[in-house]
């Protein structure tokens, strides 16, 4: 087990994790994963562990529309969380405005091919005109060598963007590479934020450093680090072999210059972002 260097400083946020409580509900057969059960309390025993104190819990694909999973462990939460969710396109004003007040904070979009995706990016202009006067975000997930085909639509929008996974290129790039080039272009924004997250899914090299997607990660912090955050991924769907989370989060340990910014990464843009 990798140990930090740095205390987790108090109000450390994991902006990205998923509950699936299979007892309550159950998951349905055409799921593209198979996750472990993994209820709103198992996930406190994780946060206990690392010293974290706030969250940001985004749907599983799995559960497609029905949110209430999700919004059953964000009211379990007592305020220490956030949720994002997915949005039908019937949604009311209404609907959306009392999901506000109960900490939704999102909406996801998921368009890695055949990863469970309920929504196109036909559909995200008229999501984000949505969601943007309640000042939430869409939270993307694509891969990421596909971002120069659609950075000009990425940018366009009125909302903020958050990518998950430090990009996720489904094949791991260079930092000279023009689809990272594209990401850090759409950083230069100050509309979009990035999560260092699930660097297991598309490392080549593998643990415990997952040197070839860190030293993306490593890019985006020494340039960017008003607009990273950091996630656990928990628990880790559709992964044989689930990864050290308390070694997952002391990679940031190797990525950030002082603990000044491994903070600013943990406590101070999450709260900006998430209203926490």
């Amino acid at each position: 087990m990798i140990q930090t260097l740095w205390p987790v400083p108090p109000d450390g946020c994991d902006c990205h994790l998923h509950i699936y409580d299979l007892d309550a509900y159950p998951l349905p057969q055409t799921s593209p994963v198979s996750p472990p059960r993994a209820t709103w309390t198992d996930y406190l025993a994780l946060r206990r562990e690392l010293g974290i104190t706030r969250c940001v819990i985004v749907q599983p694909m799995g559960y497609g529309f029905d949110n209430r999973c999700t919004l059953d462990a964000l009211q379990a939460a007592n305020g220490s969380a956030r949720a994002v969710i997915s949005m039908p396109g019937e949604a009311t004003d209404e609907t959306l405005a009392s999901l506000a007040s109960a900490g939704v904070v999102g909406v996801r979009f998921q368009m890695v091919p055949n990863s469970g995706n309920i929504m196109t990016w036909d559909d995200l202009p008229a999501a984000a005109r949505r969601i943007a006067a309640l000042d939430w975000n869409i939270n993307l997930q694509l891969d990421g060598r596909t971002l120069p085909d659609y950075e000009s639509l990425i940018t366009q929008q009125p909302c903020r963007v958050v990518i998950d996974h430090v990009g996720k290129f489904l094949e791991p790039v260079t930092p000279q590479d023009p689809a990272f080039a594209a990401l850090r272009r759409l950083l230069d924004t100050g509309r979009v934020w990035v999560k260092l997250s699930a660097m297991y899914e598309t490392s080549r090299l593998g643990a415990p450093a997952y040197r070839d997607v860190g030293v993306l990660a490593e890019a985006l912090v020494h340039h960017y680090p008003e607009r990273c955050l950091w996630a656990s991924n928990w628990p880790h769907p559709g992964q044989e072999q689930r990864p050290d989370d308390r070694g997952l989060l002391a990679l940031l340990d190797d990525w950030c210059p002082s603990q000044t910014v491994r903070d600013q990464i943990l406590v101070h843009n999450p709260a900006q972002l998430y209203g926490f």
